[in-house]
């Protein structure tokens, strides 16, 4: 079911704002996640001020979580043991605004003019209604929220009530700890979703407040993280509070006074959040450390409308005569930036900080989708989220000896370090993740050249990394290295042997490492590394003449494609059993592995792989279409490609997977950003110089963009039959283009480009579906 493409009347289209102009029951949560707010630290999702229009509203810190035991019905050896949640924290988004005794909401007030926004160049939200109240008098309110970037705990918030006539106003400013309140536990029926604790999980350390003031903390009952908040009010004409209360679960200033015409009535609300290792010591008190980051509302604007300025001056991507995907492209960005800015040394969770699903864990989502654009447009910020799974080696080493293997094995959803996949075959088995930290280790080095991270931190990360994959493997009878018991990233297929994409991404893990100069490796070690990776088995199926996703699954029985859609995602409708004894896949995986390993497969191979497991793909991952859309563009296959993108690109604004209510896709929207510059701009990393093989959309006129690379910035402008490079900060750059060896300085260099045609697709044995899952294809919708 579509929502932004669907009704352009009350989503108009705008490049740099996402916008409502009027309001309708039905999509409230959703409309909270595409209008959240964030820095990558603190969150706060995108819901109305008056808790009758709210559905599921609330704010977050990044790693600010609760534990429990996690309580197996059938125990074993190594299992998961401590479960992690992100909190919702006390949210200060809260207001009640009374006029003439009238409780003003969407719900149940009459609304005569109504338009939301949230601004892309600036990262203001905006919601301005116009009221007719039941006394007569017509009133505008209009809230503006921002968060702040040098101050990262900071949240500023204003409320203005403008009036034709006089009136009586009672507003309520509120703090709510939404942790504590009784809310339905959605997870048992779609494992996506965030649980709920039983019992109390914030247990008040502070409550102080009076004079408009608020002064709150609160420790987790079982983590024993801290968090404090504090709050200043400011009202134009300086009208004091009626009065202030303190309360552990709602803490209230409320104004009581006459608005009339000619003097509308301001409401400024401050407020600051502490959170982790700083205030975890008894001694600090986690309110007045939040106090030292109070900053005046106005400053707060103004330190997201500077971020903003020269986030886009170096991150925007343009594409020319596609207004409406532009739109959605910048959303995508701007998610982008919310969700990494200022996290610092910390992960970032699947859905950002915009909402609570997936428990706000880290998973591999982050070093092969989010560190890419992360890596060439925000390096430090790369580096920072790099030294944080660096962070993580002690418990990484402890797991690695429960499950009998050397050197590091980091967990496969954590926010802590310990593993919290309670489903070890579609968690714990997944050791891809291993590889995955080397890669974006390895490609941040080749990116930066940060000699530096290369020789400490990045070492150590392949190093521990590669002597897991080497006693977790094993030379066979064949003479070959063989991986088993494992997950690969298609969770449809699970504790396989031999998957491709593991040996394929172990492969590289073993090669990275034994090519460094480190005193810690041995010789016998680095032989042995270099042994297993040129040994690697990599399944082949003779008969079908592509690659194998793992020893088996070309033996699997073939999966009913008549099933109906209403059946999809099918874990949610399907045995964990019925689904991997079938040959169906739930995000691209031998794919994904041609991708990331660009060098290593032939045209052919990669277009066989395409077009055979392509069909296979239901997509109820949403890491996949951005997937098969950069492959399809390599391959040649441009509408496929077109079409894979553009159901990226929407997969939130449209709440396509039907769970964007509990936050953003993270690592999709950093797939959009791959799918624009690896996939329609072809570059590829981590060979001897950069290389680009463009594939422009014949639709698209032109594709702009820079890349921060290898201490240079580089902008990349396609128009149809050209590609044209410059360097816009830094000495020149060896760029290959198809082939073409070339050098970029600040004077642009412009390579013609022939047309790629487009290969017949192949034509594989009888005897496999070719019948593709339905998807909403919402490319006619956007065309112009």
């Amino acid at each position: 079911m579509a929502l932004i493409s669907a009704d352009r009347e009350r989503f108009p289209n705008s490049p740099w704002q996402l916008v409502e102009t009027r309001h309708e029951q039905g999509n409230e949560g959703t409309l909270e996640t595409l209008f959240a707010l964030g820095n990558g630290h603190l969150g706060i999702r995108g819901a109305h001020w008056a808790s009758a229009d709210s559905d599921l509203p609330g704010s977050f810190i990044n790693g600010l979580h609760e534990i429990w035991d996690i309580k197996h019905a059938e125990n074993a050896f190594g299992f998961a043991r401590t479960g992690q949640r992100i909190l919702y924290i006390p949210d200060a988004n809260n207001f009640t605004v009374v006029i003439d005794g009238e409780s003003l909401s969407l719900a149940e007030s009459e609304v005569l003019d109504y338009r939301r926004s949230v601004d892309f160049s600036t990262g203001v939200y905006e919601c301005r209604v116009t009221w007719q109240c039941r006394s007569g008098a017509v009133v505008t309110t209009t809230e503006r929220r921002a968060v702040g970037f040098a101050s990262r705990g900071a949240l500023g918030i204003s409320l203005d009530v403008v009036t034709d006539r006089e009136v009586s106003v009672d507003v309520t400013s509120s703090v709510i700890n939404r942790q504590d309140q009784p809310v339905e536990d959605h997870s048992a029926h779609d494992p996506r979703r965030a649980g709920r604790h039983a019992g109390r999980v914030l247990l008040p350390l502070r409550l102080d407040g009076g004079d408009g003031s608020l002064r709150l903390a609160w420790e987790a009952a079982e983590s024993k993280q801290r968090v404090g908040v504090a709050v200043d009010h400011w009202t134009s004409a300086g009208h004091q509070p009626f009065d202030t209360l303190v309360d552990q679960d709602d803490s209230s200033v409320r104004y009581v006074l006459a608005v009339s015409p000619g003097e509308p009535f301001r409401l400024e609300k401050s407020v600051s959040y502490a959170a982790g290792r700083a205030i975890q010591d008894p001694s600090v008190d986690p309110a007045a450390a939040a106090e030292e980051g109070l900053r005046p509302v106005g400053d707060i604007f103004a330190e997201s409308e500077a971020h903003y300025r020269d986030y886009w001056a170096t991150s925007d991507i343009v594409v020319d005569s596609q207004s409406v995907l532009q739109q959605a492209i910048r959303w995508n960005l701007f998610q982008l930036a919310q969700a990494t800015a200022r996290a610092d040394v910390a992960g970032i969770p699947a859905k950002g900080v915009t909402g609570s699903g997936y428990e706000g864990h880290y998973f591999w989502d982050q070093e092969v989708y989010l560190l890419p654009y992360l890596t060439y447009t925000n390096p430090d910020g790369a580096r920072q989220v790099l030294e944080f799974r660096h962070g993580m080696l002690p418990e990484a080493k402890i797991r690695a000896k429960e499950l009998s293997v050397d050197g590091a094995l980091f967990p496969w959803r954590t926010i802590n370090g310990l593993e919290a996949s309670a489903y070890y075959a579609a968690g714990t088995a997944q050791f891809h993740i291993a590889a995955a930290i080397a890669f974006a280790a390895n490609r941040y080095v080749w990116a930066t050249g940060d000699t530096a991270f290369r020789d400490g931190m990045g070492a150590e990360l392949l190093i521990e990394t590669a002597r897991m994959w080497i006693s977790l493997g094993f030379f066979g009878k064949d003479g070959l290295f063989h991986i088993h018991g494992v997950t690969g990233p298609d969770e449809y297929t699970a504790v396989v042997n031999d998957n491709l994409y593991t040996n394929v991404m172990a492969r590289f893990n073993l090669r990275a490492a034994a090519a460094l100069e480190h005193a810690g490796i041995t010789h016998e070690e680095r032989q042995l590394w270099e042994a297993a990776a040129n040994r690697m088995q990599l399944p082949f199926d003779e008969r079908m003449q592509v690659h194998s996703q793992d020893n088996d699954f070309m033996h699997l029985e073939p999966w009913d494609w008549t099933t109906p859609r209403s059946k999809y995602p099918l874990l949610l409708h399907f045995h964990p059993l019925v689904i991997y004894r079938h040959q169906v896949l739930k995000q691209a995986d031998t794919v994904l592995a041609m991708f990331l390993q660009w060098q290593d497969f032939t045209p052919e191979e990669k277009q066989r792989a395409f077009d055979f497991y392509d069909p296979l793909t239901t997509g109820d991952s949403t890491l996949s279409a951005c997937v098969q859309g950069i492959m399809a563009a390599e391959v040649g296959y441009s509408r496929e490609a077109l079409d894979h993108f553009t159901n990226a690109v929407f997969i939130d604004l449209d709440d396509t997977h039907g769970n964007t209510i509990d936050g953003v896709h993270i690592a999709s929207t950093g797939g959009v950003w791959s799918s624009l510059v690896c996939g329609f701009a072809g570059l590829r990393d981590q060979g001897p110089i950069p290389y680009f093989d463009p594939r422009l959309p014949s639709e698209w006129d032109g594709l702009t963009f820079h890349l921060k690379i290898q201490g240079r910035l580089l902008l990349v402008e396609l128009r149809a039959g050209t590609i044209t490079l410059t360097v816009r900060d830094g000495d020149a750059l060896a760029v290959d283009v198809r082939g073409q060896l070339i050098t970029v300085g600040a004077e642009p260099v412009q390579v013609a480009l022939e047309p790629v045609p487009e290969p017949e697709p192949t034509v594989f044995p009888s005897g496999h579906p070719t019948a593709s899952i339905p998807v909403v294809r919402v490319q006619e919708r956007v065309q112009e």
